[in-house]
């Protein structure tokens, strides 16, 4: 469907996803790469309707190779919007809660529109510094349960696109600007990337529309 909708918006071919289907596997490219799982999924899936209601974040682990063939560790702090998928990036050299606190400051600015409730697994970066920023700042903040990541789904999955669409195709020796890099991806998803959840529309499209 992807395929479909990219066909649609940006070459103005209209085919349907049977028609994609048959010539991918024409091609022999109908499979999943080897080594993909898939998954059930027993928890009931649920979207919030406002945006801002609800808030994801979590950290992404990232690990490059640098000029000297060292191994370079950075993380990215990732927040998306339940109802419209509009995200915000940031990455940094250490995983503290001093820099979950800034991403939290910077989605304020960032995302236009009020946000009423972040939710967060229990790793120590969103611990007592952090919850209670974000609470004196009139925002709730609630764990997901232990064990749980589904409950926190929608970054988890958004990280899944991050590493599949953005880092595979990255080539990083040290001489990259990660941060110039990371925020046009931020701009291409939020603005251009066709989004399953909303049928083809970006998550701005998706933004417009609710509000």
């Amino acid at each position: 469907m992807r395929i479909v909708w990219y066909l649609a918006r940006y070459h103005e071919i209209k085919m349907s996803d049977a028609t994609v289907s048959r010539m991918l596997r024409r091609h022999g490219m109908n499979r999943l790469p080897r080594g993909t799982r898939m998954r059930k999924v027993h928890t009931k899936r649920y979207q919030k309707q406002v945006p801002g209601h609800h808030i994801q974040m979590d950290v992404k682990f990232l690990t490059f190779i640098g000029k000297k063939g060292e191994k370079v560790r950075c993380f990215q702090y990732t927040a998306i919007d339940d109802a419209t998928r509009v995200r915000a990036l940031k990455i940094y050299e250490k995983h503290t809660q001093a820099n979950a606190i800034d991403l939290v400051d910077h989605i304020i600015e960032r995302f236009p529109f009020r946000i009423c409730q972040i939710r967060t697994d229990n790793g120590h970066v969103f611990q007592a510094k952090f919850h209670w920023h974000v609470e004196d700042l009139g925002i709730r903040h609630a764990y997901i349960k232990r064990g749980t990541p589904q409950l926190n789904g929608k970054v988890e999955r958004s990280h899944r696109s991050d590493e599949q669409e953005f880092y595979q195709l990255l080539s990083y020796k040290g001489d990259v600007d990660l941060e110039a890099k990371l925020d046009e991806w931020e701009r291409f998803y939020n603005f251009h990337r066709q989004h399953g959840a909303h049928n083809g529309k970006t998550p701005y499209e998706a933004l417009r529309e609710k509000l």
